[in-house]
Formats: structure tokens, C-alpha cells, sequence
């Protein structure tokens, strides 16, 4: 299982991993050919994409989610209420989520909505709702060969339902979205503010730490912060807060951290 974090932060969002034959992509934020040509940098044919995964319906996420389906021929798994959508339509095969209850995955040729997967070790998808300003919004824990991968961002508030069924990752790709002195100086005007940092807008970097305190365990090797805004973060401070609770956890010295970038590709990183 390998995952590589094509973009990530307020512009747009987009993860690929492979999980043996079976490749998805988690959110499809970005414009169509920055999109076709983030995944492209990866060695990754576009006909080899088996499934698009939506988190929700913000554009930073689901932008050209049905466009890469389309290309790629592979299906776009959403919320009902995502796939009515016009730019949902352009993608001919679809299944809708089904909140909150885990599923699996395999290669398309294989894959069939209405029956269990079967061949190759299919991949275990466990969507979890999150309180977010555009219902549903949901987290992914992707599970594959004994591996867990975790994409959880645009969560308003620290959840503690949330962290349980979450825990266990090997892989935590988690949002560090702002800092209350940059966000109180930042740009933005005040009905923005309020709305980000709000109990459904996205987390703070203290937030953010104190979901980490809840999901690390002794399973973790790599945290990705994500979803950084460009205006009202900066990576230093993600970056302390994350390693302030990895230190008070013991866990220092074995978790590797990144930071995602909106404008480059990331590293692959084994899950």
C-alpha cells in the first residue's frame, strides 16, 4: 500500500494510493489538467485509476472529480446528493456512499457495486462522518494487506467518536488548517473567520493536536499535516504542535512528519 498526497490546502485536494492492483484517488480538488498532470507526474496511467473517492462537496475536493472518473474510466464513489450533480454526471459508472458503513474495493474489471469483492485482497473503505459545513462531509480509513491508511481534514472540532473509528493508522494524513494569532491579522474578512473557525469549519493547529493525542498509537510511522491555508498558517507552527504531542506521547522518535504541499507533489510514501 503506497500513498502520495498530489495536493493539498485551500486551492485544492487530492491523494493517490495504491493498494496492490487497485489504485483510488481520495478527492479530486484540483482543475481538470492540473489534475491529470499531478497524477501523471506519479507514473500512474490515468487508465489506471479504479476508483475516485469524494470526501464532500467543497470544490477544493471534489472539483474535477467526475472528469478523472470519466477519463479513467473507473467509478466515482460520493454522497447521493455529490453524484446529482452535473459535473458528477460526466462520470458513466457510479455507487454512492454509504455513510458510516465500510465497504470494499477492487480492480474495476473485477468490482461489482452489488456483490462482495472478490479476487486480489480487496481494499476495506470505512467512511466516517464529520461535522463539516457541507453535509456529509466524511473521513476514509482504507485498510489493505493488514495496512490502514487514514485522510481525515475539514473537520470542524475535535470529535472523540470520530478518533475511534479512526485509530490505528499506520499513515495519518491530518488537518492543520490555521493559527488563531495569523488568522486573527490574516486577510480574510470576519464572516470567513467565523465560518473557519467554527465547531463545522476546520481545524486550528491545537485542534489538530489534540486529535493527534487521540489517534496516534503505537501503529503510527507518518504523519502528513494537510490542508495548511496558504494565509492563516504557516508550517513551522503546524509543525511544532504536532511535535509537542508526539513528544508528550513518547512517539518522537519513530513518526515520521511531513507537510503537504498545495503546489507539489509529495513523496510516496509505504504505508
Amino acid at each position: 500500500m503506497r500513498l502520495t498526497v498530489l495536493a493539498s490546502g485551500s486551492e485544492g485536494n487530492s491523494t493517490l494510493v495504491r493498494c496492490g492492483a487497485t489504485t483510488l484517488l481520495v478527492d479530486a480538488g484540483l482543475g481538470r489538467d492540473d489534475e491529470l498532470a499531478r497524477i501523471a507526474e506519479t507514473g500512474t496511467p490515468i487508465g489506471r485509476i479504479d476508483h475516485v473517492l469524494v470526501t464532500h462537496g467543497h470544490l477544493d475536493h471534489a472539483r474535477s472529480a467526475g472528469s478523472i472518473a470519466r477519463r479513467s474510466k473507473g467509478f466515482l464513489h460520493a454522497p447521493l446528493a455529490i453524484l446529482r450533480h452535473a459535473a458528477a454526471k460526466k462520470a458513466p459508472r457510479q455507487a454512492a456512499l454509504r455513510i458510516d458503513q465500510p465497504f470494499e474495493l477492487a480492480e474495476r474489471a473485477t468490482w461489482n457495486p452489488d456483490v462482495p469483492a472478490h479476487g486480489e485482497e480487496p481494499v476495506r473503505v470505512t467512511p466516517v462522518t464529520l461535522p463539516h459545513d457541507c453535509d456529509p462531509t466524511v473521513a476514509f480509513a482504507l485498510g489493505h494487506a493488514g495496512r490502514r491508511a487514514v485522510i481525515l481534514t475539514d473537520l470542524g472540532h475535535p470529535a472523540r467518536e470520530v478518533a475511534a473509528r479512526l485509530a490505528n493508522a499506520h499513515v495519518l494524513v491530518l488537518e492543520f488548517n490555521w493559527d488563531p494569532e495569523l488568522m486573527e491579522r490574516g486577510p480574510y474578512p470576519a464572516s470567513l473567520k467565523k465560518r473557519i473557525t467554527g465547531d463545522r469549519g476546520h481545524l486550528s493547529n491545537a485542534q489538530s493536536a489534540a486529535m493527534l493525542e487521540q489517534l496516534a498509537s503505537e501503529h503510527l510511522h507518518t504523519l502528513v499535516l494537510a490542508h495548511l491555508s496558504k494565509k492563516t498558517n504557516a508550517p513551522e507552527r503546524a509543525l511544532a504542535s504536532a511535535h509537542a504531542v508526539l513528544d508528550r506521547l513518547g512517539l518522537a522518535s519513530r513518526v515520521k512528519v511531513v507537510v503537504a504541499s498545495q503546489d507539489e507533489v509529495g513523496a510516496a510514501i509505504d504505508v
